[in-house]
């Protein structure tokens, strides 16, 4: 980690960590470890700190919990020198900051509600906006702790990632026992959310921000930048900087990050480019040019274009464990972003999971297994994982395939559909009932259902039940709490107008999205898509003719 820094000086951090160790163990008190560190240190810098910790320190199970930030500071706080580095707003530490100035402000009004009689609704109003900072937490996972990672500093990986989990778990628990009206268990876990999410933050801003700040450049932040904006933001809005060259940024990026984890052609601006021209170096010398595959003939754009029509999301981690493709589709069941490309898999999974995958990996290398399956079964979702094992034509281990997709839908199938049904039929018109079709096909040769067997069924159930209720409700008004739901009831067609407005609104058609579309308000959609709210609401009523 330190050969990302000049001059730094050993036998400084050696005296440090001595004095730190001592303080620690109670050989020394507070007011002789900060004479100890004034004297024979006099300065030190945020990255130091993060240094000795990667390198002196012994790992340890939930160490980042365990640690007090208060406490150290305390001892350093008077050598500690932070500088104010003015970022613009649109920064990606600079969104990391602002949504922990938002979180902060709710942290206020839970210590302010705490002191009054409990009234349910306003304390799941606030709570639906605590959990939001989950998308804080997941973007630093999977943008953030990946380019420290590949600099050599890995703590925040194996460690912050703990203390990320454990506080988006006790949000999740409090906001379950508000549910479950369990008011006083649930008001007398208030202060140690506040005080645990407060910790989290003080690190963030005290050692990890900092040092992200001179481990990464200009370049670099702008390619994550690009990713970020996939995951989302909690609480901000963040437009796209239209100067970006992100072409290039992703080229110089990927260059001087080496390896990566779960690529995929058309994840990564640029990445086409960037194949092509290695290509034409041994013969092919456009992306026009058929290339030989397994069964047949495509074209670079083909390739592309199928991987982002799959119906289901792959991902690829090759025989050295590192993460090469994941499928960039639509419908994405969990999100993803380009900087875990030629990521150690173990790297991308919290450390409560990790030994699963290790097993998995273990028992695919050895030839002791092929396949590993998963499921999630809530209410209304139904996500299924399977695992397998690549190997090549000499059964040597090549590597994992990922295959995840969305089958709620094709678990409420029933009784057949052989006959051709578009997305936008509607309810009567040439759609026959089960019942119906069963009776029908008691009657028909075999002939007749061989004949059949190759017609296709186009169109997501999602889109062909909502034209299904589209007299089901009727808006009168559209203000900045009306519904998604309710907005998506009246005429599910829409969702055209919302993926005009912003490319964020595909989120629409993810699996996920039914689990927020009955909270989901106008002003939320307005946050997360990053369109102003006053342009949305004209969208819509002129949509509406209201």
């Amino acid at each position: 980690m330190r050969e990302n820094f000049q001059n730094i000086d050993g036998k400084k951090l050696e005296i440090v960590h001595e004095i730190k160790s001592a303080y620690d163990e109670g050989k020394i008190s507070l007011e002789e470890a900060r004479k100890a560190l004034k004297d024979r240190v006099q300065h030190l810098a945020p990255y130091e700190i993060a240094i000795i910790e990667q390198e002196m320190v012994e790992e340890t199970e939930d160490e980042c919990i365990k640690e007090d930030i208060q406490a150290m500071l305390e001892v350093f706080q008077d050598v500690l020198v932070t500088k104010d580095q003015e970022l613009p707003e649109n920064h990606p530490i600079s969104c990391y900051r602002r949504e922990n100035a938002k979180m902060k402000e709710l942290l206020l009004s839970v210590e302010d509600l705490v002191q009054y009689p409990l009234i349910k609704n306003q304390w799941l109003e606030l709570y639906e906006d605590l959990l939001k900072f989950k998308i804080h937490l997941s973007r630093k996972q999977n943008q953030l702790y990946p380019v420290l990672e590949k600099k050599g500093f890995t703590r925040p990986t194996t460690t912050m990632w703990t203390l990320d989990d454990f506080i988006r778990d006790e949000i999740s628990e409090c906001y379950n026992l508000l549910l479950e009206d369990k008011e006083e268990e649930f008001i007398g876990k208030q202060a140690e959310l506040v005080a645990d999410v407060r910790d989290l933050m003080d690190k963030e801003e005290n050692i990890l921000y900092p040092t992200s700040l001179e481990m990464i450049n200009e370049e670099e932040f702008r390619y994550m930048a690009e990713g970020d904006r996939e995951i989302g933001f909690a609480y901000i809005s963040v437009q796209a900087d239209k100067s970006d060259n992100s072409a290039s940024a992703s080229s110089s990026v990927s260059a001087s990050t080496s390896g990566a984890p779960l690529s995929g052609l058309s994840s990564a601006p640029g990445f086409a480019e960037e194949l092509a021209g290695l290509l034409g170096k041994y013969g092919f010398n456009n992306k026009e040019e058929k290339l030989n595959v397994t069964t047949g003939q495509l074209t670079l754009d083909q390739i592309n274009l199928i991987y982002r029509h799959m119906p289901v999301d792959l991902s690829y981690v090759d025989e050295n464990e590192l993460v090469c493709f994941y499928t960039d589709t639509k419908h994405r069941v969990f999100p993803r972003s380009k900087n875990v490309i030629g990521r150690d898999v173990k790297n991308c999974h919290p450390k409560a999971s990790v030994h699963i995958v290790e097993e998995i990996i273990k028992k695919f290398r050895s030839g002791e297994q092929d396949k590993a399956e998963f499921w999630i079964n809530k209410p209304d979702l139904f996500i299924y994982i399977v695992y397998y094992a690549v190997r090549d034509e000499k059964g040597k281990f090549r590597g994992v395939l990922e295959m995840m997709q969305d089958c709620t839908h094709i678990r409420s199938l029933q009784g057949s559909q052989t006959l051709l049904t578009w997305e936008q039929q509607e309810k009567g018109e040439g759609k026959e009932t089960a019942e119906d079709e069963d009776k029908r096909e008691d009657s028909e040769t075999s002939e007749d259902v061989g004949n059949k067997e190759n017609t296709g069924t186009l169109g997501d159930e999602e889109n062909r039940e909502s034209t299904e209720s589209l007299t089901a409700g009727k808006l009168t008004e559209i203000t900045e709490d009306t519904l998604l739901k309710d907005i998506l009831e009246a005429d599910p067609n829409v969702k055209t107008l919302l993926f005009r407005l912003s490319d964020r609104f595909n989120a629409l058609n993810t699996p996920l999205a039914r689990i927020m579309m009955p909270k989901a308000t106008v002003k939320m959609m307005s946050e997360r898509a990053e369109v102003d709210l006053n342009t949305l609401l004209r969208e819509l009523r002129g949509y509406f003719k209201l």
